[in-house]
């Protein structure tokens, strides 16, 4: 019997860590339902799960009435939601000077705002099925951050307290909440910072490398390894961890920089 034979699972996120949790649950038995507003990495990410139980939907997951719809539409294809991964996040640059208060709003609409509605309306469906889990994910920029990330920062930090207080929350109702602090991870959001720091023709493999070698392993890391991470504390080989942070970061925060 797979792992996750039996198990219903709402991802919010199409792309990166979001698409490698989906094809690892997915492999492992589950039925997940994916949501997110990036249409080409929606249709990408349903013709890379042809064969398993799975299903993409457009959502903007800021948007209250679409998770609701995206919740509702998990339990009418499978018959429930046993796990929740809030995978789906955007990342500004900026100070607080440099960030205009509508993109700050949105930056935590997305980041945070999106974790309060799939538990608003997931965790009901949770306890009808005796429990569950929810995997936030989280950044290692919530516990030490680079400079010009204020926005984003602050939302991952937020990230960690909302999943301490949903994990006192819901203990009685059998639903663990923990999060997941990835480093510099190979994801269209990375490719995104690299263009952004390096230029649009950056040399994305040269910058990659780069950045990997600020991680004590000496690389960054691949979604499949944050997307293991998040399958142990969906399943029953992490039945007695809630309200935690766990670090898939390389060793990136286990230092100081002085040396």
């Amino acid at each position: 019997m797979a792992e996750f034979d039996g198990k219903v699972a709402l991802i919010t996120g199409t792309s990166g860590i979001a698409r490698a949790t989906l094809l690892r649950l997915a492999a492992a038995g589950a039925a997940v339902l994916a949501c997110g507003i990036d249409e080409a990495a929606n249709a990408g990410l349903l013709a890379a799960a042809a064969g398993l139980r799975a299903v993409v939907v457009r959502a903007d997951v800021a948007d209250p009435g679409a998770v609701a719809g995206a919740v509702q539409a998990a339990v009418d294809a499978f018959g429930g939601l046993d796990i929740i991964v809030n995978a789906a996040a955007i990342h500004p640059f900026g100070t607080v000077e440099q960030t205009d208060p509508a993109g700050w709003a949105r930056a935590m609409a997305v980041n945070v705002g999106s974790i309060h509605l799939t538990g608003h309306y997931g965790v009901p469906q949770l306890r009808r099925r005796g429990g569950g889990a929810i995997v936030n994910v989280a950044s290692v920029q919530g516990h030490a951050c680079q400079q010009g990330v204020a926005a984003y920062a602050a939302s991952k930090g937020a990230i960690h307290a909302l999943t301490r207080a949903m994990a006192l929350d819901h203990a009685a109702d059998g639903i663990r909440v923990n999060s997941v602090s990835p480093g510099s991870v190979r994801t269209p959001m990375l490719a995104h910072a690299a263009r952004r720091f390096d230029g649009e023709d950056a040399d994305l493999d040269a910058v990659f490398a780069r950045w990997g070698a600020a991680h004590p392993l000496g690389r960054i890391g691949e979604p499949e390894e944050v997307a293991e991470m998040i399958a142990f504390l969906a399943g029953p080989r992490g039945s007695f961890c809630t309200g935690a942070d766990f670090r898939v970061d390389g060793g990136l925060t286990a230092g100081i920089g002085v040396r």
